[in-house]
């Protein structure tokens, strides 16, 4: 694609768990270690999402921020700050995906990619990168 691209960072604060409920304790405690305790733990993520398209002469702007922000805000922080990822989530439930830096940065990229279409921007994701702390974060680019 041709084109400019804007990365906006948004924040949010969640815990969660990785378990599979269909193993025992031994095999998740083994696969998944500290992450598969009984008690979820938190993170203070940040979040980027990279959208991109044409520029517009007569705005020059790939997207309205104004636009942005709100699809940033009902996709992301309003409905996973303060939350459990496991519960808020239908596809982090039990027996689902696991809510790990790369499962949380493709659920965030589809919902957002979905709102764009919907809000008619022309602009798309173009990668969404989710940090858990300063030491560890995960990417996903649309390809």
């Amino acid at each position: 694609m041709r084109g400019a691209s804007l990365t906006r960072r948004v924040r949010f604060t969640a815990t969660h768990r990785y378990w599979r409920p269909e193993w025992d304790d031994a095999r998740n405690r083994a696969t998944f270690g500290a992450c598969a305790a009984p008690e979820p733990h938190g993170h203070d993520y940040a979040c980027d999402v990279t959208v991109g398209g044409e520029i517009p002469a007569k705005t020059g702007m790939v997207i309205d921020l104004a636009v942005l922000d709100r699809v940033l805000n009902e996709e992301i922080v309003a409905p996973l700050h303060g939350r459990s990822l496991n519960d808020a989530v239908a596809e982090f439930a039990a027996g689902a995906r696991i809510p790990t830096c790369e499962e949380l940065a493709r659920l965030i990229a589809t919902r957002v990619g979905n709102a764009l279409v919907a809000a008619r921007t022309g602009a798309l994701v173009l990668s969404v990168r989710v940090a858990e702390d300063d030491s560890l974060s995960a990417s996903w680019t649309e390809r």
